[in-house]
């Protein structure tokens, strides 16, 4: 297996033919922020029926339940503009999904690829505008199948879904998802590699104690790294949070401790308010050496989301006997499954790279001694964010070790897997 930090998934809509129609296409704007809004919910919901080790992507929810939000109209389509935090102007919406899928893709130094497709039943007719705009804007290849040969179908969406996670993820859907009834799948996909910027020495790494709970302890190996990083405390939320990069700048990972070894259950409570204030100081904090230590591993999460998107989040329309697909087909649809598989592994590779070089800053005084690094002992349950920085560097400010981020409060992140680790 390849030892580089992994995490991908991918994620799949089936629809199936039922009776109903109505009105409208949803329409959307600002895409970054909606993802942004629309990733702390699904999180949070997730992880209170999940317990466990977690990994999702928000990222990959949000585009599949777009494709499908972009041919529905009236009470449906206000219930995807409700739950996806977006306002209505289809046009401008269609062409941010368009900008953060190429921003996304073409993310240097690390690989990081957003991949779509709609399988369509061979007997069924997707309007011609609806198609385009997933074509266009979604960049989402559209292949006939014939659902009546669930295994066959099944096979079909499976080896798309191999190809494009490098063989990581391939049963996402069976064949007893699939019926005659099957109208089409709409599948996304999300595949992320990244080497750290800064690599963790494998002879550092040795079994060390990991507190599942307040009275259990595992061990579990363990990486350690001496460097510099961006590290913030948050002791109104009882909660320390650190930033390691990957090669690329614009992408890294994001952990979440609390300080005390039961205090998970808190931290997931206010993970939303904690995560937009943990990325606030982030962008605004100084380097600090710091004494890592951070466990290896490996998890994967199979996904059902139907009942947590329609039960709790409020998405129910569209898996109804009401739920309105018109801007898809005059043929009634509606949402019969929504599935997310996900994988990730965390170890020591990285490369150095230029993105975090950086000048010299000389003391303003003679007295001034340098801090002493700090300890950060990751070393029980604890929430991690794997982000996309979209922002404007200042050229003309150098990235030092001691400087200030070249990252505004302003800069728009969108989270790409979020990861809980437990036991």
């Amino acid at each position: 297996m390849n030892k580089l930090q992994r995490g991908l998934l991918t994620l799949c809509l089936i629809t199936s033919t039922m009776a109903v129609p109505t009105p409208k296409p949803v329409s959307y704007q600002t895409v970054n922020q909606g993802v942004q809004l629309f990733s702390t919910n699904f999180v949070k919901t997730i992880a209170k029926e999940k317990e466990g080790n977690l990994i999702c992507s928000p990222l990959s929810a949000n585009v599949a339940l777009s494709m499908a939000a972009t041919g529905s109209e009236g009470e449906t389509k206000k219930q995807f503009k409700n739950v996806l935090k977006l306002p209505e102007m289809e046009a401008q919406t269609l062409e941010s999904y368009q900008h953060l899928i190429n921003n996304l893709n073409d993310v240097e130094n690390v690989t990081l690829k957003l991949a779509n497709k709609i399988f369509i039943a061979s007997n069924f007719l997707i309007k011609p505008e609806y198609k385009n705009s997933l074509q266009t804007y979604f960049y989402s290849d559209i292949q006939s199948v014939d659902f009546k040969q669930n295994q066959q179908a099944a096979n079909t969406i499976n080896d798309w879904s191999k190809e494009k996670t490098n063989n990581r993820i391939d049963n996402i859907v069976k064949a007893a998802d699939l019926d005659p009834s099957t109208a089409l799948v709409l599948a996304n996909a999300v595949y992320f590699k990244g080497k750290w910027a800064k690599e963790f020495d494998p002879k550092n790494t040795k079994d060390r104690p990991f507190h599942v709970d307040t009275n259990t302890v595992k061990q579990v190996p363990t990486m350690y790294r001496k460097g510099y990083y961006k590290f913030v405390e948050l002791p109104e939320h009882n909660v320390k949070c650190i930033e390691i990069p990957y090669a690329n700048t614009q992408v890294n990972m994001v952990i979440i401790l609390p300080n005390e070894i039961d205090g998970l259950a808190a931290l997931t409570n206010n993970l939303d308010v904690i995560t937009e204030v943990c990325n606030t100081r982030l962008s605004e904090a100084y380097e600090r050496e710091v004494k890592l230590y951070l466990p290896k591993f490996k998890i994967e999460s199979e996904l059902n989301l139907k009942d947590i998107l329609s039960d709790k989040m409020g998405l129910s329309e569209p898996f109804s006997n009401s739920a309105n697909f018109h801007g898809i087909s005059d043929v009634p649809l509606k949402i019969s499954k929504v599935v997310q598989k996900a994988f990730i592994e965390v170890n020591e590779e990285g490369s150095e790279a230029a993105a975090v070089t950086g000048g010299i800053v000389i003391p303003l005084s003679l007295d001034w001694r340098p801090p002493e690094a700090i300890n950060i002992r990751v070393d029980h349950p604890f929430w991690m964010i794997i982000k996309y920085y979209e922002h404007t560097r200042d050229s003309s400010r150098p990235l030092n070790l001691l400087s200030s981020s070249s990252l505004s409060s302003k800069d728009h992140y969108v989270p790409i897997f979020t990861i809980k680790i437990q036991v």
